[in-house]
């Protein structure tokens, strides 16, 4: 066979090389060869010298790679050092040919930034690969094995930019020298577009006609690079059965186990990763992420962004103002946590500058900043100051994209709206759109805020409708399903200030139809309110009514707000929150999760953020005394240093702080409790503590002991609910019993009560020094040997007026053992709450006699048991009774049917006591609903309440 180009991988050309005694000693040694490498053997019986077709049988054993690693070592031991020289050379070759196809593939990619842009990225894209360079020259051994890098950052902050910078070093030959042969990049798009696949599919993506050099890229899998990028936008499940997984790299299987088996080095054991997400994908993150491996940020530091504004702006006065005015506010400094968005701010303050205009009175908001950059891009290089292209088409292809989760346009879209081919090429000149970095032919906004905010301006604008072809589409990544439109609605608020109307409109030639958005947003948002249900907290609303800044318009929605739920995640949050509850005058309970937001740092002067932070802090912490009608106040999960725990404890202990309920949700085991108690005791008018979700330390068993203890305290009601009770917290509790001379009741709920606990705390509740008269132990797994000692309880206490023991498995017998201690004369409870507690009408049987004989009884909740009609009967039966004073009874979801309407209409003529009945979700039909309806309408029935909860 004569020597070509392509001979040196044919496993046939190398074996005609070998004599006949070379042949036999590499029969010989194939099979010791195979076990130093950790490959099965072939049977000897394939390997006889009668058995020509050796290549054969190799290629069907074994793949490529372990083949040509299994020849190399054997020619090496022959010895045939040529034939491992001519493999060396092939593979040296085909190095080389995949740098040049990384570098053909960079060379088409063409930036548009402009160039003060390209500046500034190309010293941070250095700056990083230096680092890349570092990490995986200098990388532990045990690390080496699977080492996997991630690079975390925000959109547009430059992820890719880094990668195709340490891509382009790489193929240059300046980074990685003998540390990677084979770089392979995988993109969110070239993932979710695969269903299946296998490794070498996924190898020779980028090869001519998918011929990829597979053996010589696996040979050495130590010396591969996998590029991972987007890994937040891959439609991927990481949860796959060990079992599952493959170690062949020429099987099909599914894209998610294909990704696992790479990830978990069950395919090309040793390889490397470098793995790009933004932070919304941190769950993921955390999920692969191993102790060995190396987590990068790409962060937008102080540094870095003021010397963007001193590359922009060249004129040092100008850079200085512009940089200040954005330190001083918080949108602005949010804004600015990516380049790209760093030069949006730029272009629209420099406009600002170059008319005159004051920056503190024309850009305040992020409205102004939007308003300005597109009033800069789309007229610049317009004479009569008019859009260079259409900005009805602009506006819809970003709404468009929104609503049918597309962030990625084809020309045919653009199409759509009215763009024409001349449109397309000024719109990337102005850099307004972009070509996308991962799909050919297709266009994006520069950033998602800036096609939000044209979004905004499509709602006021008169539009015909557009539909663009590719929102069907499918094979989309995660961060196309776009869900959440609060910074839509945000601008929608800005741009519904007369003022900054005015300032679009005149800068781009056109009319905003408002009235319509202004009624609806209005009426939208007072619904919302007090319905916590249908957005879980106001925080976004807050936002939008921080961009509308026009008093009266704001004062009108937060009139309406009896209760704020506020999740502040960062200083922005804080700063809109402060605005808008100082107009919310209503206000009865206020809910504050507050996080990362007061820096604890030992002696350290405060920044300037954290200072302007404490002020806004101030501002929300003396709601609790300038808000007469205020109650309530939730803290969960709040993180506050010193100085912001003494702005909330001087609020709290003020003489005019009307709160009645404290809660604390979600405290950390370390947190301070000291100076929030001493606050407590000192408030006269603070009745209720909450401690929920938090372990409850020693320490903090004394300190409310001492709180509670105090003459000065008016804590009557203590509620520790799901705090996961130790067997020492008991003891602790029967004290506060025996010592709190105020505390009237406790809550215990969602707790897991032990029964050897449960005996000291009961032995307590009888105690003469206990005054409790209330007890609420809802879903707290008690057992028959508790209740047993809570009824004892109920029998000798004077003070229990009330117990809840709704939502545990007491069934039949539980409350048996409940009802034998109401029949005795001495048992003073009189609301007894038995829900969710799975027992049937077999339990009524015992709830007669309690009802006929305990005149003290005036509340029974009943609801979500399988009472039953006939369980209804023997109820209504004793309710007849005139020694039974029940007020109030609680039916919802008792499986009751029309059957048992009539005794029911019955007892409300002629119980004289009954004011509350409930009997939601039971199945009464239109026949037992009548029934009940003349039972009402009879002049005899004094009942007041029907279907609500008692």
């Amino acid at each position: 066979m004569e020597e070509s180009d392509s001979s040196d991988s044919d496993l046939l050309w190398y074996l005609e090389k070998l004599s006949r005694k070379e042949c036999h000693s590499l029969r010989n040694q194939l099979g010791q060869e195979c076990m130093e490498i950790g490959l099965p053997p072939i049977p000897r019986l394939e390997l006889s010298e009668e058995n020509p077709d050796l290549a054969n049988q190799l290629t069907r054993f074994y793949e490529a790679q372990h083949l040509w690693n299994l020849m190399y070592n054997i020619f090496h031991k022959i010895p045939r050092k040529d034939l491992c020289e001519k493999i060396n050379a092939r593979r040296n070759r085909n190095k080389e040919a995949h740098k040049m196809l990384i570098k053909k593939k960079l060379q088409g990619e063409r930036c548009l930034h402009n160039r003060i842009h390209d500046i500034f990225c190309q010293d941070m894209i250095l700056e990083l690969v230096d680092k890349f360079d570092f990490v995986f020259r200098h990388v532990s051994p045990e690390a080496a094995k699977a080492l996997n890098v991630f690079l975390i950052g925000q959109e547009a902050s430059g992820k890719t930019m880094v990668l195709r910078g340490a891509l382009f070093e790489w193929a240059n030959g300046n980074i990685w020298e003998d540390v990677f042969s084979y770089v392979i990049h995988l993109s969110s798009h070239d993932i979710n577009q695969m269903t299946s696949g296998s490794l070498v599919a996924l190898i020779s993506k980028d090869w001519p006609e998918g011929r990829a050099p597979v053996a010589d890229i696996l040979s050495e899998p130590q010396k591969i690079l996998f590029i991972l990028e987007d890994l937040d936008d891959m439609e991927l499940t990481f949860r796959i059965s060990p079992q599952a997984l493959c170690t062949d790299g020429r099987q099909q299987v599914s894209t998610p186990v294909l990704v696992a088996s790479l990830l978990t080095r069950k395919l090309a054991p040793g390889c490397r990763f470098l793995i790009t997400s933004r932070p919304q994908g941190q769950a993921v993150t955390w999920t692969l992420m191993k102790k060995t491996d190396m987590l990068m940020t790409l962060s937008f530091s102080r540094e870095k962004r003021h010397k963007y504004f001193t590359l922009f702006f060249r004129d040092g006065q100008r850079a200085e103002a512009a940089f200040q005015l954005v330190q001083r506010n918080e949108l602005f400094l949010h804004l600015c946590q990516a380049p790209i968005l760093c030069w949006v701010t730029c272009v629209a303050l420099q406009r600002q500058m170059n008319q005159g205009a004051d920056l503190k009175r024309s850009c305040q908001t992020l409205t102004d900043i939007y308003t300005h950059f597109l009033a800069d891009t789309l007229t610049a290089q317009a004479a009569d100051q008019r859009p260079v292209v259409p900005l009805q088409s602009l506006c819809s292809l970003a709404l468009e994209g929104l609503l049918h989760n597309t962030l990625h346009f084809t020309e045919e879209d653009l199409r759509s709206v009215g763009f024409t081919q001349a449109d397309v090429s000024t719109l990337q000149t102005l850099e307004i759109l972009w070509p996308s970095s991962h799909l050919k032919g297709r266009y994006r906004f520069i950033h998602s805020k800036v096609q939000e905010f044209c979004a905004a301006v499509a709602f006021m604008l008169p539009l015909a409708e557009h539909g663009i072809p590719s929102a069907w589409g499918r094979c989309k990544g995660k961060r196309e399903l776009y869900d959440d439109f609060s910074p839509v609605i945000a601008s929608l608020f800005g741009l519904l200030n007369k003022e900054r109307r005015k300032t679009f409109e005149a800068a781009l030639g056109c009319r905003l139809l408002t009235d319509y958005v202004s009624q609806y947003l209005l009426t939208e948002m007072r619904c919302f309110g007090d319905n916590l249900k249908a957005i879980g907290h106001h925080t976004p609303m807050f936002h939008g009514l921080f961009e509308n800044q026009e008093e009266e318009y704001v004062k009108r929605i937060m009139d309406s707000f009896s209760e704020a739920n506020i999740y502040v995640r960062d200083h922005r949050d804080l700063m809109v929150s402060s605005y808008c509850l100082g107009y919310c005058q209503r206000l009865q309970k206020l809910k504050l999760s507050i996080q990362n937001i007061f820096e604890k740092r030992f002696n350290e002067q405060p920044t300037p953020r954290t200072i302007r932070s404490l002020v806004h802090w101030r501002d929300v912490c003396s709601l609790l005394h300038t808000r007469e009608t205020l109650r309530e106040l939730e803290l969960c999960n709040t993180d506050l240093d010193d100085t912001s725990d003494r702005v909330l404890c001087k609020a709290l202990s003020h003489p005019d702080c009307q709160l009645r309920t404290l809660k604390l949700t979600y405290f950390s085991v370390d947190t301070r409790f000291e100076d929030m108690f001493k606050a407590i005791v000192h408030n006269r008018n603070l009745t209720c503590l909450c401690l929920s979700c938090m372990p409850i330390s020693s320490k903090v068993f004394s300190l409310l002991h001492e709180v509670l203890t105090n003459p000065m305290c008016s804590i009557q009601h203590l509620s520790l609910m799901k705090c996961d009770l130790e067997a020492s917290a008991y003891q602790e509790l029967a004290s506060l019993l025996l010592s709190s001379k105020n505390m009237k009741k406790l809550t215990l709920s969602k707790n897991a009560l032990s029964r050897d606990g449960m005996q000291i705390f009961c032995d307590a509740l009888f105690h003469p020094e206990c005054v409790l008269e209330s007890l609420v132990l809802l879903f707290c797994c008690l057992t028959l040997r508790s209740l047993s000692l809570i009824s004892r309880s109920l029998v000798l206490t004077e003070t229990l007026k009330h117990l809840d023991v709704s939502v545990n498995n007491i069934r039949d017998n539980g409350v048996l053992v409940l009802m034998m201690s109401l029949v005795f004369p001495t048992c003073s409870v009189q609301e007894l709450e038995i829900s969710g507690c799975f027992f049937t009408a077999k339990a009524c049987e015992y709830m007669v006699c309690a009802l006929q004989n305990n005149p003290n009884l005036k509340s029974l909740e009943l609801g979500s048991n399988n009472v039953g009609d006939a369980g209804m009967e023997l109820l209504c039966g004793a309710m007849k009774h005139p020694n039974c004073k029940l007020e109030n009874i609680g039916l919802e979801e008792c499986m009751l049917t029309s059957a048992c309407c009539a005794s029911l209409a019955s007892v409300l003529i002629s119980s004289k006591t009954l004011k509350k009945i409930n009997l939601l979700r039971n199945k009464l039909g239109n026949e037992g609903i009548v029934q009940l309806l003349e039972g009402l309408g009879h002049p005899d029935c004094v009942l007041q309440t029907v279907g609500e909860h008692a």
